[in-house]
């Protein structure tokens, strides 16, 4: 299929066209600024953003404080190629996506530590942190299983906690659409040796239809402190939810029911460096528990109560040599579940990796083949190898492949859930995958432009099916899955008066293509976003009133379509700050998962004062 021939792809590039032309107009009347460049710290050997050949979305602290979005979830629906499929206002519950991968193929992880869920998948964002903590968000898009392990199928999302606050701590509240109360205080504590974090917060609604109420209850610890020469945080997430489930997880006409979670996270992590070798070790504890009841006044009629912990340790090292850069890393963990539906089961991963980075003499070409090994107890030993290449065609341009395996192991839910319409299959293997990258990135100034196209192609696909309209649905590994797609963005900073305005269109294109099955019936459903266009603008009308406009197109795989408006506007003034965040202005009526109606058109005030 041509896809470059349909009308829609055809608007598309024009406006891509046009953008290109105005963001090499524009460096030409900015200014020139220099910027710390970010070092990609969820790589396992720290590169600068512009030295990675692979594609990298950096979401910094100022564009999260300036955005519209209230939530993590929020926020990562923005990034063209990221589809958060959201249940709920506020991201209550989520399902993260990328570049049409199914919601347990992209890894989470927190400081570089990994978040993954191994009960269902459906809970990885659970232990999502409130927006004011982050310093930036690292996306990276395509294969990344020999960095990572499993569960990086289609790419991985790293949120880099703060190390300071503004002041001594920042109090806000803030209210709105749907009986929405939202309370929170961070406070930052800080001396010579040690440095401080601590926050709380509390969100509430009364729900945006019948049952969708929701409380939740957020507290965050970090200490960061220096032992020899070594630098080293100890950490501490904890998230509690409870919301009415109007139709989250079963049929639209299930409106009852009702879920509560609770997801925990404690670390202590470090980096330490001895002439040319880097070492970061890590300890770390993710826990889980869901409670799910099908009938919310009536827990006797269905009940499911899964609680699953994850315990171990890390240490990765690279070594500085004079061709480049040698990575290590090993990590051993332990995962414990206990359900009622789901039964006790325990497994040991194993997972190392080596890499090299070799660069030319003129560092302008630099090639990183590497390899992952994978043991799992109850699936055995594995291997994903890959390569990244990457060619500076000048200071500012560079183009640049990856190509790698990777996998996914099932979940327990996929391996044990029994109901009277369902049954999981211990005998189900692992899906796999082999993944194509292939882009380029120009940096112009204080504007960007990127492009990647990428082919992935999954077998042993794990789904849901049945031979008879009496049978039960069974998980079986069955098809195969042939996804190839298109991105571009392009950022173009400008100067309008005395203020510096900004102006970002990005746009993704998926094609999924799964083989002829002979399966009578099947509960596969590929629903991915073939068409997404996300054009974000940045205006400062004063110094202290930065305006934030962000607009979605989406076109699903099954034909659907919406547009989707957001704004934010904020005024500070000394010690408080004022704002009005909107959104779906445009009162879309649409969904984004299982015909659950996504929020009609909202509004939130907020206010801070910051402690000095």
């Amino acid at each position: 299929m041509n896809y470059y021939n349909q009308p829609f792809v055809k608007k598309v590039l024009i406006v891509i066209v046009i953008l290109m032309n105005y963001s090499l107009w524009a460096q030409e009347s900015i200014k020139t600024q220099d910027l710390e460049e970010v070092v990609v710290s969820s790589s396992r050997i720290d590169l600068p953003l512009s030295e990675n050949s692979r594609t990298i979305t950096v979401i910094q602290a100022e564009e999260i404080q300036k955005s519209a979005a209230t939530s993590l979830a929020d926020l990562l629906q923005t990034v063209a190629g990221v589809d958060i499929r959201r249940r709920g206002a506020q991201g209550m519950q989520a399902d993260l996506y990328i570049r049409g991968g199914s919601f347990d193929q992209t890894l989470l992880l927190i400081d570089g530590i990994k978040v993954d869920d191994p009960q269902t998948g459906h809970h990885t964002m659970n232990i999502a942190l409130p927006i004011e903590l982050i310093e930036r968000i690292e996306i990276i898009k395509g294969p990344s299983a020999r960095v990572f392990g499993q569960n990086a199928f289609t790419g991985a999302i790293n949120i880099v906690t703060k190390k300071n606050l503004e002041g001594t701590g920042v109090a806000t509240i803030s209210g709105g659409s749907f009986g929405q109360k939202n309370g929170a205080l961070s406070l930052n504590l800080s001396n010579e040796k040690v440095n401080h974090i601590i926050h709380i917060s509390k969100n509430t609604s009364e729900g945006y239809r019948h049952n969708t109420d929701f409380d939740n209850l957020n507290a965050f610890y970090k200490s960061d402190f220096k032992m020899g020469s070594g630098d080293y945080t100890f950490q501490t997430a904890f998230s509690d939810r409870a919301f009415g489930a109007n139709g989250f997880y079963a049929s639209p006409a299930a409106t009852e029911q009702y879920e509560e979670t609770q997801a925990s996270l404690v670390t202590l992590y470090g980096r330490y460096q001895n002439e040319d070798w880097v070492y970061k070790p890590s300890l770390f504890w993710k826990r889980n528990q869901d409670e799910y009841i099908y009938i919310r006044d009536n827990p006797s009629i269905y009940r499911n109560l899964h609680i699953s912990n994850k315990v171990g340790v890390a240490l990765n090292a690279s070594k500085f040599n004079n061709i480049g850069t040698t990575g290590y890393g090993l990590e051993l963990a332990q995962v414990f579940i206990a359900s009622n539906n789901l039964g006790g089961h325990e497994r040991l991963q194993i997972t190392g990796f080596l890499e090299q980075q070799l660069l030319s003499k003129d560092k302008k070409i630099d090639i990183t083949p590497g390899i992952a090994f994978n043991y799992y107890s109850d699936f055995k030993f594995h291997a994903f190898p890959g390569v990244d290449l990457g060619i500076k065609l000048s200071e500012g341009a560079k183009v640049y492949a990856n190509v790698g395996y990777t996998y996914r192991i099932p979940t327990y839910t996929d391996l044990y859930y029994a109901s009277s319409t369902t049954l999981g299959n211990e005998d189900l293997e692992p899906e796999t995958a082999f993944s194509q990258e292939y882009g380029a990135k120009f940096d112009l100034n204080r504007g960007s432009i990127t492009m990647a196209y990428f082919i992935r192609n999954t077998d042993n696909l794990i789904d849901y099916v049945k031979y008879s309209e009496e049978a039960k649905w069974k998980a079986n590994n069955f098809a195969a899955l042939s996804t190839k797609g298109f991105e571009f963005s392009a950022v173009a900073p400008f100067d309008l008066g005395n203020q510096t305005q900004q102006i970002s269109l990005a746009y993704t294109y998926i094609n999924d293509d799964i083989k002829e099955v002979n399966v009578p019936f099947s509960r596969y459903a590929i629903n991915s976003l073939k068409h997404q266009v996300v054009l974000n603008s940045q205006w400062s009308i004063l110094d202290q009133l930065p305006l934030n406009l962000t607009y979605i197109y989406a076109e699903r795989t099954k034909g659907t379509s919406y547009n989707v408006l957001d704004a934010s506007i904020s005024y500070q003034i000394d010690q408080i700050k004022w704002s009005l965040i909107g959104n779906n202005i445009l009162d879309a009526e649409y969904s984004e998962t299982n015909l659950v109606p996504a929020p009609g058109a909202n509004l939130m005030i907020g206010f801070s004062y910051i402690l000095r």
